[in-house]
């Protein structure tokens, strides 16, 4: 019987129009693994990879396919291959808050979230639930600095992102130097520490 919804299920889904936005959570309620549509993600050692699914992948059960570019990313560098060697790394993010090590404010979805076995969600979580390919399950820098703790800006920018990008949050305007020390910004010195660290202290930067 389980087959038989199964079959229905995906059947309704090649029947969808082209139209459509491309929905993770439809796809993944099928059961489909990850590798199926992204077979390239384990080998991959470069951003240079383009890993959205080839159109032929697409055309195994819809009639026709199209194909956007991948999604813009603030890295220089990242292996795929590397951190899918270690496994499921959920638990590992999910200790981090637990024992409030993380560098973010994680709210309770995220923590709930990180309840998964599936490897590829413990960073790009969300997907469950999105029905847009552009906006689901970006990882987070937080997530990253679980494992890579080395925070000294601006040096350590560079071990991750090209000295090119912009990373800079939109409170950083021109004058913030003079408006950050004045107490009228109310600033959440919880969300600084993704960039600064936990410890980090005036004489960092000045």
């Amino acid at each position: 019987m389980r087959a038989l919804l199964l079959a229905v299920a995906i059947a309704a889904l090649c029947a969808a129009q082209p139209t459509q936005p491309f929905s993770h959570r439809v796809h993944l309620g099928l059961k489909l693994e990850c590798a199926a549509c992204h077979p390239g993600a384990a080998e991959s050692r470069s951003l240079d990879d383009n890993l959205l699914p080839k159109r032929e992948v697409c055309l195994g059960c819809h009639k026709t396919a199209v194909i956007g570019a991948p999604p813009p990313t603030k890295l220089a560098r990242f292996n795929h291959h590397q951190h899918l060697k270690l496994g499921n790394t959920a638990p590992v993010i999910a200790a981090a808050i637990d024992h409030k090590t993380y560098l973010a404010p994680p709210g309770t979805e995220m923590r709930s979230a990180l309840d998964t076995q599936n490897a590829c969600l413990a960073c790009h979580r969300g997907l469950e639930s999105s029905d847009k390919a552009e906006t689901g399950g970006l990882r987070l820098m937080a997530d990253c600095l679980v494992c890579h703790t080395q925070i000294d800006p601006p040096d350590s920018c560079e071990l991750c992102h090209a000295n090119v990008a912009a990373l800079k949050p939109a409170s950083h305007t021109p004058d913030f130097l003079d408006t950050h020390t004045s107490g009228k910004l109310a600033l959440d010195k919880a969300t600084c520490a993704v960039c600064h660290g936990r410890h980090f202290r005036c004489l960092g930067c000045h």
